[in-house]
């Protein structure tokens, strides 16, 4: 997989194409029983969108809205490649709910690919993790209704639960959103019950190497959830390195220190990620990692954890508990683990 950045946020981005390039012709959206109520208003950080009725054309133009939108038995016409290259830009834990669809894939490497989203002939568009600007709406609202970032929302990754209840709204379900998010925060709960060794633990969630000498990890509240609804409390020592509010901490190798915890979690991809880290001379100092208390995931995993979404959550719940127990113990070996 490759990376490169969103904007100023050194967010992890794709920078191909993802392999699929359906154009959504015959692609209507279809929706699971109980469609909903409409019209639909949505409050959102640019005012307020109302959803006329439901909506059959459903452009994704954010990193990770086509999962929210499956989980609410919707199915877009245009999902957007982010990372992974994945085909239709749709993970394999949302793949059943995608089914035999097969959505057009937009880029934004150049920005919102608006003549192409026009020749969608969209009937709503879903952008709440799309870093859209002010500007970008208006130009997209022309077009549909429009869902940008919710009100004090940052540019990316607002917390998900916000998400999926910012989408649900404009899919006329926000009964349905609400009760998912429930019930995922409910499945965590009773795993973190289960696990009372998790309580407390401090935490560091970091990306999978070191780009251009810094290393990028996730402060509380920044994609970091799948811990803290755990019982894990994030590293503190995080929080005063980042710069800006929805931006992670970028650490160079003298300063790797601040990343130790009780655990760590590497979200890299394959085992050459591990041995590259394992060159950083700081690295074996941390005591996370000379103690065996560090997780390093596989590819798929790593995706699961940056997506953080209603459909990710689910397989990052029933793949990483095992590894965090082994990590809490003392006993998580130093390689990439594929469940």
């Amino acid at each position: 997989m490759r990376r490169c950045c969103v904007l100023a946020l050194v967010l992890l981005a794709g920078c191909g194409s993802s392999g699929e390039s359906g154009d959504g012709a015959g692609n209507e959206a279809t929706a699971s029983a109980g469609d909903g109520a409409f019209p639909a208003k949505v409050e959102h950080k640019y005012g307020t969108t109302t959803v006329p009725a439901r909506p059959r054309r459903i452009v994704s133009v954010g990193l990770t809205e086509q999962d929210t939108i499956l989980a609410l038995g919707y199915k877009p016409i245009a999902t957007t490649e982010w990372y992974g290259e994945q085909p239709s830009a749709v993970w394999p834990w949302a793949r059943a709910a995608l089914g035999d669809s097969k959505p057009a894939v937009l880029h934004t490497d150049d920005g919102f690919e608006f003549e192409k989203i026009a020749a969608l002939r969209p009937d709503l568009i879903v952008g709440v993790n799309s870093g859209m600007s002010k500007g970008d709406y208006e130009k997209l609202s022309r077009l549909a209704p429009t869902i940008p970032p919710g009100k004090g929302s940052t540019e990316y990754f607002s917390p998900w639960d916000t998400q999926v209840e910012l989408i649900a709204a404009a899919l006329g379900k926000p009964d349905e959103g609400r009760a998912l998010v429930r019930k995922i925060k409910r499945d965590y709960a009773n795993v973190a019950a289960a696990h009372p060794e998790f309580r407390g633990q401090t935490a560091t969630f970091s990306q999978n190497g070191f780009y251009s000498g810094l290393l990028y990890v996730y402060p509380d509240g920044l994609g970091t959830e799948f811990l803290t609804m755990l019982g894990f409390k994030i590293n503190p020592k995080l929080a005063p390195l980042q710069k800006k509010a929805g931006e992670q901490a970028a650490i160079s190798a003298e300063r790797l220190d601040v990343i130790d915890a009780d655990v760590i979690v590497f979200a890299t991809e394959k085992p050459s990620d591990v041995a590259a880290l394992g060159k950083v001379p700081t690295f074996d100092k941390l005591a996370a990692v000379a103690e065996h208390r560090s997780v390093y995931t596989d590819a798929t995993l790593a995706g699961a954890l940056y997506f953080i979404s209603p459909l990710s959550l689910p397989y990052v719940l029933e793949r990483l508990t095992p590894q965090l127990e082994a990590a809490v113990a003392g006993k998580a070996p130093r390689k990439v683990v594929t469940p």
